[in-house]
């Protein structure tokens, strides 16, 4: 079944929430703005070096069953001035009807100022498995084995 609509609902309050949007033609990920209260006098959150924030999109999402939402770092953001979603990919699963927020990161050299109608994430939407759990003695060998952690090397 292909699905051609994201369900989206502004949340009270969030006037002007900026809908998630492609950027470019081919794009995955669609980009997710930051948005303040009507009421916060600011219309902006300041993110110091070290520090994280929880920041408000303003918005709710539905995502069909059997898909879930990806919330990734924005790689000019990331690159530029250290700004990461800290559990990157965050997942959003299909049955969270709620407040859409992003767990930012300020990894930087310098504090990171986050204003109202920036785009600070990107959300991917991902079908998702579900199988069945079997548990076992013994698991099928490869030529990998048990190596982790660096294993297959750099070059």
């Amino acid at each position: 079944m292909v699905y051609d609509f994201l369900q989206v609902k502004r949340i009270q309050g969030y006037g002007l929430t900026h809908l998630p949007d492609y950027k470019s033609e081919y794009s995955s990920g669609m980009d997710i703005c930051a948005n303040f209260l009507d009421t916060d006098t600011e219309k902006a959150l300041l993110i110091s070096v070290g520090e994280r924030k929880l920041i408000s999109t303003g918005l709710a999402i539905e995502i069909p069953v059997m898909f879930e939402g990806q919330i990734r770092s924005r790689s000019g953001l990331a690159m530029h001035n250290g700004i990461i979603v800290l559990n990157s990919p965050g997942t959003i699963d299909s049955d969270f009807r709620g407040h859409l927020k992003i767990i930012l990161a300020n990894f930087g050299e310098e504090d990171y100022l986050i204003k109202q109608g920036d785009r600070i994430a990107q959300l991917v939407i991902s079908k998702i498995v579900r199988p069945k759990i079997k548990l076992v003695e013994k698991l099928s060998n490869s030529n990998r084995g048990m190596k982790g952690f660096g294993s297959t090397g750099i070059s």
